[in-house]
């Protein structure tokens, strides 16, 4: 009994030792920013540029493997955009749709790959920039602009008959609808990224030798399927709100 205590203990202690929440807080004017999320975007933001920059550089006829590797990413993409989007107007979305994927993918992965625990800040710890609700919320309320926008572009006022299609009667659920979207998109890209990120900070805890390196490459896997969870949703929104009230 007494050696069972001593192990409840340790286990209690040990996720005691797994904080959430606390951040470096920059002060700008009156606004509080949070440090680690900017730090590790920016790391994110410039290695896709420079991954970017090297393998458009030097373009030839006959690929290398590298640029063979950027042309399939590039490929990738466009059949996102392309199967959700259409074939006319996909291009239009394309940087955008390539943008939002590629950069939630490198947050995604900075947090299952870099050990950030092992760079001591005053307060808080660097992680992914997609387990703060803040940055998830920016995408999600990014991709409500876009389509709102893809919408109005394309439809005129005329886009808000959607809203009373194909009866007035649905219209408080077609608003409510809109709502929502930007709501899954962040809650469900933020809460898969965190818990992830707490089971292989427990798991390194309790054991820290074997059994994290498994739940990590899980986790590789995970954070790519949110990743194009986020762009093929993002995509499909814009391509709903193309076809418009003229093509029902």
């Amino acid at each position: 009994m007494f050696q069972d205590n001593n192990f409840s203990l340790l286990y209690f202690s040990s996720l005691s030792s797994v904080e959430v929440g606390k951040h470096l807080y920059w002060t700008l004017g009156n606004y509080d920013i949070h440090g680690q999320v900017f730090i590790v975007s920016w790391i994110v933001i410039a290695v896709l540029l420079s991954l970017a920059v090297l393998g458009t550089r030097k373009l030839e006829r006959i690929p290398g493997k590298f640029q063979n590797f950027m042309e399939f990413i590039l490929e990738f993409l466009q059949d996102i955009a392309k199967n959700q989007i259409g074939e006319h107007e996909y291009r239009t979305w394309l940087p955008y749709i390539s943008t939002i994927f590629l950069f939630i993918l490198g947050s995604n992965w900075s947090g299952a790959l870099i050990p950030w625990k092992l760079i001591n800040l005053p307060e808080g710890e660097l992680a992914a920039p997609t387990n703060d609700i803040n940055t998830t919320v920016a995408l999600s309320l990014l991709t409500s602009i876009a389509y709102f926008y893809a919408g109005l572009n394309k439809n005129g006022v005329s886009y808000f008959l959607r809203y009373v299609e194909p009866t007035p009667v649905l219209l408080p659920i077609n608003v409510l609808e809109d709502f929502t979207k930007p709501l899954s998109l962040s809650f469900r890209l933020f809460g898969n990224i965190l818990a992830d990120e707490l089971v292989v900070s427990v798991f390194t805890l309790l054991v820290p030798i074997l059994i994290p390196l498994p739940v990590m490459i899980l986790g590789l896997f995970a954070s790519s399927i949110q990743a194009l969870i986020f762009s093929t949703l993002s995509a499909a929104y814009i391509g709903e709100a193309l076809e418009g009230h003229g093509d029902h």
